[in-house]
């Protein structure tokens, strides 16, 4: 391992299960386990995935107008959150590309931030550029973040933690688990019902073990976190998104609110209400391939006649698909769901078509 790749808090768990390590967003994280990407995978939409998400950024921003200061560099509607409510939003640059995607959580006095780990020096770099004096912000990095997923994940995590199972999704508590003191998310990145726990760090592994003794709680690498999030028609940042992309491009215009939409305010609004009024040039699109190639990243797109009209941002093998799946960005005259497409796959033309993400359904907990 190179001695500059960082480490999370639960590193010494990931060696000790014989995971797979490898180099990630400047981590050594683990990939895989014993069992396999595929069983890891099944698993997580069948009974409960337990993945480390340390490598994420967790930080706290204040302010005596930190909603309104946070409101110029997202789209999202920060001001419309109740306390404990979670937004998911995007960093965009003044182009109206997006610079990172994010979680934010009214705490009341103050903003809890979750950024991406292959992002977040950028991010708290330009927070405190764009911001200044304005808010005032702490980097929280002596802390562990997991993530418990599955459609068992809330009765699993109720055996430890009261009130965890009526949770509203895209909430945030204070949550003692097993008398560990945490803070407690009903939310994810896999498609399913479930929960991120930001816990100290020095006592991050106990309460790692604390969950995977149980019968339905398996350890899960980024492996199966990537193919469950592509099912799940979710964007990752640098494939699917990155500078270049607008949120509009991207799929993303209902995490915008009605109010940003009208009054504008943050970098890029001008290209960003441009193009809800007048329609992107292009768009993200799910995409399924005929047969059992998998389209990779960076897989050319082509209309019937061989013109290129996009690109492949994420594709692989869907698991709960039985097949290949893969999104992509399309010139938007060739978005509509059952265009027919070619993906040009080592060499050969083959054939494909637009449909409607996600590919399996979303089950988070609405109540």
């Amino acid at each position: 391992m190179s001695e500059t790749l960082r480490t999370t808090v639960l590193h010494d768990l990931h060696v000790g299960l014989d995971a797979k390590m490898v180099p990630f967003a400047g981590y050594d994280m683990p990939v895989q386990y014993p069992d396999g990407i595929l069983t890891e995978h099944r698993h997580t939409r069948d009974q409960a995935g337990l993945f480390d998400v340390g490598h994420m950024g967790q930080a706290i921003l204040r302010g005596d107008n930190v909603v309104a200061a946070l409101e110029t560099l997202v789209p999202g509607d920060i001001a419309g959150l109740e306390e404990g409510q979670i937004r998911y939003t995007q960093f965009t640059n003044e182009a109206g590309g997006i610079l990172d995607d994010l979680m934010v959580t009214n705490r009341g006095d103050h903003l809890f931030l979750v950024v991406n780990a292959g992002c977040k020096d950028a991010d708290y770099a330009h927070i405190v550029a764009q911001l200044g004096s304005k808010v005032e912000l702490e980097i929280i990095d002596d802390r562990g973040l997991i993530a418990l997923q599955g459609p068992e994940a809330s009765g699993v995590l109720a055996r430890h933690a009261s009130g965890v199972e009526t949770m509203p999704f895209m909430t945030l508590k204070d949550i003692e688990i097993a008398g560990i003191s945490c803070l407690v998310s009903r939310s994810g990145y896999t498609g399913e019902d479930g929960y991120e726990i930001s816990v100290p760090g020095t006592q991050a592994a106990q309460l790692a073990e604390i969950l995977l003794a149980e019968a339905e709680v398996a350890p899960v690498g980024l492996g199966a976190r990537d193919t469950l999030r592509l099912e799940a028609g979710l964007c990752l940042y640098g494939h699917d998104i990155d500078e270049t992309t607008s949120p509009i491009e991207a799929g993303l215009l209902w995490s915008i609110g009605k109010r940003r939409r009208e009054e504008g305010g943050f970098l890029g609004a001008d290209r960003i209400i441009s193009e809800i009024a007048n329609k992107p040039s292009r768009r993200r699109v799910g995409i399924l391939p005929e047969g059992r190639a998998p389209a990779r990243d960076h897989t050319e797109i082509t209309d019937r006649n061989g013109t290129k009209i996009g690109t492949v941002t994420s594709g692989g093998f869907g698991p709960s698909v039985n097949g290949p799946i893969a999104m992509g960005y399309v010139a938007t005259e060739h978005a509509a769901v059952d265009t027919s497409l070619q993906l040009t796959v080592r060499g050969k033309s083959l054939n494909s078509k637009v449909i409607k993400l996600p590919f399996v359904k979303q089950n988070y907990y609405r109540g």
